[in-house]
């Protein structure tokens, strides 16, 4: 038997990749299929989390639901700028693994660490210090804004953590590492859970077995919800941290010279981050926006809303995994300058994420009022819920087809141009068809506009993966 089926088969093809070795088709798709399954595996994990995490806090009440729902947008935007910062980082590792300069990738961990944090720990702080307007900026009512405010607070000082995840997530999948990351996601989840149980609900008792206990609990709601998440990431981090520099056989610790300046680096970092980075605050503000547009349809719209895309997130977040795949086969081909096996493992992952999101936007039309349901007891919302999630099970086959093309094109240190396309999908076509359509038929106009640009945005970013003549840092003609 080969020895690319041995025993360590994914480690195997990695270094078939650097050694310029050529895998073949059934080869190539079990490449990809081993190294997304546990980040698919983790992300799916991570949305069951959220689902528990968002029940709870649903079955308080309404106000409490929304005011989550409002500040949601916000979250992901800071949740995006930590994301690009890392990118920046993770990208160069996987380039240096590929070219097998693996003193220099090194190099790149320890500056990526102390960089991301202290980035993100000045914008947590900033956020801090506009917590308080957020909520009004988004037109929330009186009752919810306390909650939002806490909520967002606790999340602006947690940044830091976040951030540690991300980067040391990125670079140990971009060392071909998938399961360590992938393990310590679902731990960060679980405990996020039993941390929510205690911090959300107050002292209560519960019937197990036929026995009744009494089971403590601190009560604070929203801002419960909050603390619990931001524990569970501190543990995580430093989790991920330890595995990445103590346990990685490619990137642990070592007493050795730095091979590369940190100026060259951080210059190298910002080239690739910069462009993710304003597509991660323009693409933040466009769901603060569309917030705002759902804030005007009440409270129990943005209850559903916000259930809604929590339900959703289960659907598209494999794709999320085959694009953390397609960065790191796309990065390590680039380093070992193996231009036809990246042009036909791109096709590949796109096909495949395609495929994959076909099957679960058809589970998600036939289980949405199940989907909706787990979240909130709530029969308007029940329907609305059911309703959009409906709508938008159209569009995730297009949806993952973005996100994939966007992992493989970072691959590439190309972020200029999808970011762009990014962009005018949201502003050009989302925004202004949410404005028109939600006067007209309320939260269903919302995610049929929603529906519409997911769709565009899918097909605008096919077109330039099978027309491109420049693949990032390699030339190739996909139009052969």
């Amino acid at each position: 038997m080969s020895a690319l089926y041995q025993v360590n088969i994914l480690k195997d093809y990695l270094k078939a990749i650097r050694d310029g070795k050529y895998l073949n088709k059934r080869e190539s798709l079990s490449m990809i299929v081993r190294l997304s399954i546990p980040v698919i595996l983790a992300q799916i994990t991570a949305v069951i989390m959220q689902y528990i995490d968002a029940s709870m806090v649903g079955h308080l009440d309404t106000n409490s639901a929304a005011s989550i729902g409002l500040i949601s947008s916000s979250t992901w935007l800071l949740d995006g700028l930590a994301s690009a910062i890392a990118i920046g980082f993770n990208v160069q590792v996987a380039h240096r693994i590929g070219a097998k300069e693996n003193v220099k990738a090194r190099n790149v961990v320890r500056y990526g660490i102390l960089t991301a944090f202290l980035l993100n720990l000045i914008i947590g702080l900033i956020s801090l210090s506009i917590s308080g307007w957020i909520p009004v900026w988004l037109g929330g009512t009186k009752e919810i804004r306390p909650a939002a405010v806490a909520y967002f607070s606790v999340f602006s000082l947690s940044l830091p953590f976040l951030a540690l995840n991300f980067v040391g997530a990125g670079m140990l999948q971009c060392s071909g590492n998938m399961k360590i990351p992938s393990i310590l996601d679902i731990l960060m989840c679980l405990l996020d859970v039993i941390f929510n149980f205690f911090f959300i609900f107050p002292e209560r008792e519960m019937s197990i077995l036929g026995n009744i206990y009494k089971i403590p609990g601190l009560g604070l709601g929203a801002l419960g919800a909050a603390l619990g998440t931001a524990l569970a990431e501190l543990i995580a981090a430093v989790l991920m941290l330890y595995f990445l520099l103590f346990y990685s056989e490619s990137l642990k610790l070592r007493k050795e010279p730095y091979e590369i300046k940190f100026i060259n680096v951080f210059i190298k970092a910002i080239k690739i981050s910069l462009p993710v980075a304003i597509e991660s605050i323009a693409v933040g503000a466009s769901y603060v926006v569309s917030t705002g547009i759902v804030a005007t349809l009440g409270t129990t719209a943005v209850a559903a809303h916000s259930f809604s895309i929590t339900a959703e997130s289960l659907c598209y977040m494999p794709s999320y995994g085959i694009g953390a795949a397609a960065t790191t086969i796309t990065g390590q081909c680039i380093g070992a300058g193996q231009k036809k096996m990246a042009k036909k493992l791109a096709w590949m992952t796109v096909l495949f994420g395609m495929a994959l999101m076909t099957i679960s936007g058809g589970i998600m039309y036939f289980l949405a009022p199940d989907m909706i349901g787990i979240l909130s007891p709530d029969a308007e919302i029940i329907a609305l819920g059911t309703m959009v999630l409906r709508i938008e099970a159209f569009a995730e086959p297009f949806f993952g087809a973005s996100i994939i093309i966007t992992g493989i094109f970072r691959g590439a240190e190309d972020t200029l141009i999808p970011g762009i396309m990014n962009l005018f999908s949201m502003w050009v076509v989302r925004i202004p068809l949410s404005i028109y359509m939600a006067g007209i038929w309320g939260l269903r106009g919302v995610w049929i506009a929603m529906m519409i640009e997911l769709i565009f945005r899918g097909l605008i970013f096919i077109i330039r993966l099978l027309f491109t003549r420049f693949f990032g840092l390699i030339q190739i003609n996909f139009c052969r």
